[in-house]
């Protein structure tokens, strides 16, 4: 069941007696991935990010929101370069510091930099061979789909951040989930909650309209996410048909042969004898090039 429904489904009266009226709580953290607008969640933005907003006007309100651009508790979602590289030399790994740092460093909470996933770490201590241990730990279904079906612009800026390339976006920290669905910039928000972007510049300032804005210099956070946003986008392309590849190939390569074999194959597959008719001329034409677009 997606994570928004699970969350939808529990009674608002449920977090009112949890963490306002409760007399035997004195404080409590809930984080997860993508949370609706609920009203009262509290809610810290990590790796494991949830994402909404609380309501004024609701029963259960006025709660702290921590983000990854929040200096409370900067150092304490993950391991600090430091801890990282104790732990390589007591494991004989002194040698690997540098490919360790390029595969799994990169997380940035507020100030702090140099932040290491701890699942992929301890897995790395554990096996002693690369691989992308926490973006191999769920499926990313989510991100597939919404960067899969953006736009035109979109794919053009994820491309930019697949080659190691950075992009600057106006971003809500505290995006709601249904949101993401109706507002494209809203995947870099997800993006970046999720542990997938890091934050290399924040830029806060106010425009001439009086308008108060937050621009975010953002790259993907290290190696292992970038390999794993390759094999995506890769998997979207392995199903085409190699009939169509071969047509790309001839077309790239100018054989003018290869791909009138290809048409030729297209227009008897496709095209209808019915299709034609009087003052075919141009319509034919017209027709030609529909099919051809649309098949």
């Amino acid at each position: 069941m997606d994570t928004g429904m699970i969350w939808s489904l529990l009674p608002e009266t449920y977090f009112y007696s949890t963490f306002k009226t409760n007399p035997y709580l004195e404080r409590a953290v809930m984080t997860g991935t993508a949370c609706p607008a609920l009203s009262g969640i509290t809610r810290v933005s990590t790796p494991e990010a949830s994402l909404g907003k609380e309501s004024i006007f609701s029963d259960l309100n006025n709660l702290e929101v921590v983000t990854t651009t929040s200096k409370k508790y900067e150092d304490c979602f993950g391991f600090t370069e430091e801890e990282v590289f104790v732990a390589l030399d007591e494991y004989g790994l002194s040698d690997q510091k540098g490919e360790v740092k390029n595969w799994y460093d990169g997380f940035t909470f507020g100030n702090q930099t140099d932040i290491y996933n701890p699942w992929s770490i301890l897995n790395y201590l554990d096996k002693k061979q690369f691989a992308p241990y926490w973006a191999n730990s769920s499926s990313n279904s989510l991100v597939d789909k919404l960067v899969r079906k953006g736009s035109k612009d979109l794919k053009t800026t994820f491309q930019s951040l697949l080659t190691g390339e950075t992009i600057t976006a106006e971003l809500d920290e505290q995006i709601v989930y249904d949101q993401l669905y109706n507002d494209e910039q809203a995947v870099w928000s997800l993006l970046l909650a999720s542990g997938y972007l890091k934050v290399k510049n924040l830029k806060t300032y106010t425009t001439d309209f009086g308008d108060w804005k937050q621009e975010y210099q953002l790259a993907l956070t290290n190696f292992e996410v970038r390999l794993m946003f390759r094999n995506m986008v890769r998997k979207w392309f392995s199903g085409a048909l190699s009939v169509y590849n071969d047509f790309i190939r001839a077309l790239l390569l100018g054989d003018i042969k290869a791909m009138n074999i290809y048409m030729n194959q297209v227009a008897m597959a496709t095209f209808s004898y019915f299709d034609t008719g009087k003052k075919s001329f141009h319509r034919s034409r017209r027709d030609f090039t529909m099919d051809s677009c649309w098949g």
